[in-house]
């Protein structure tokens, strides 16, 4: 168990840690935000604005949705990494390499292709919800040395959600466990409408897990105990008529 915990961590942290390397390239963060943005318009995506303005209407519910982006993507992946290794070992071995997969290959966009979120982007209109309403993660881009503000693509917040979604109902037998996905679908409203990823970083994640669940497959499930079909009734052998000629047969001359 401390074993798996420490590689886990270690992966957190090598995430983190990569995406700071990776601070710099304003210029070229900026410069893509708006190549990103034209595309999204050019094939006629929906406006990220439009997710925004939902959340906007009340300020406590922005509030939440600051909150949810703040504390629910690290917290949520490592319970449900806990709880596969306790309870499901196989899917939790197959969980860890897809997300060790993803995650590495997401920490090599940010240096080849860094990406300004749609807050800094002038053009998108968005408003900072975080620095506005509260709670922030993030401080000024030029003194934040904790994190990297221009590694936008691909949105790990909305990958590693989708690998809790399927992972549990992969995982699980309840008739319930589609709910799981309502994970994803809240925090893509989330990321969206504080304006911390375009639409366009969740569907390249999605991309890639896709790409790593072809390549690494999810174990079966232990099939559902069948009763054994019952032992056919056994036909008893139709009587023999005697023979009287062979029963006179020891009396024979």
């Amino acid at each position: 168990m401390l074993r798996e915990l420490l590689l886990v961590l270690g992966l957190f942290s090598v995430y983190k840690f990569g995406r700071r390397m990776a601070i710099g390239h304003t210029d070229a963060a900026f410069h893509n935000a708006d190549r990103v943005w034209s595309l999204e318009r050019a094939v006629h995506l929906p406006g990220e604005g439009a997710v925004q303005s939902l959340l906007l209407h009340d300020h406590t519910v922005v509030q939440l949705a600051n909150t949810y982006y703040a504390t629910v993507h690290f917290p949520a992946t490592a319970l449900f990494l806990v709880w596969l290794y306790l309870r499901r070992p196989a899917h939790y071995l197959w969980a860890r390499r897809v997300l060790a997969a993803v995650t590495s290959v997401a920490l090599v966009l940010p240096f080849t292709f860094p990406l300004a979120p749609p807050r800094m982007l002038t053009a998108t209109g968005l408003q900072d919800t975080g620095r506005l309403y509260g709670p922030s993660v993030y401080g000024p881009p030029n003194a934040d040395h904790l994190s990297n503000q221009f590694a936008a693509m691909p949105s790990l917040h909305f990958g590693w959600a989708l690998m809790v979604a399927v992972g549990l109902i992969a995982a699980t037998r309840s008739r319930w466990r589609w709910l799981w996905l309502l994970h994803p679908l809240v925090t893509l409203t989330v990321i969206v409408g504080t304006a911390n990823h375009y639409w366009l970083d969740s569907i390249v994640a999605t991309l890639m897990f896709l790409v790593a669940f072809t390549f690494i497959r999810a174990p079966n499930r232990s099939p559902a105990t069948r009763r054994p079909d019952p032992a056919p009734a056994r036909v008893p052998a139709p009587a023999r008529t005697p023979d009287p000629e062979a029963a006179l047969a020891p009396w024979a001359p």
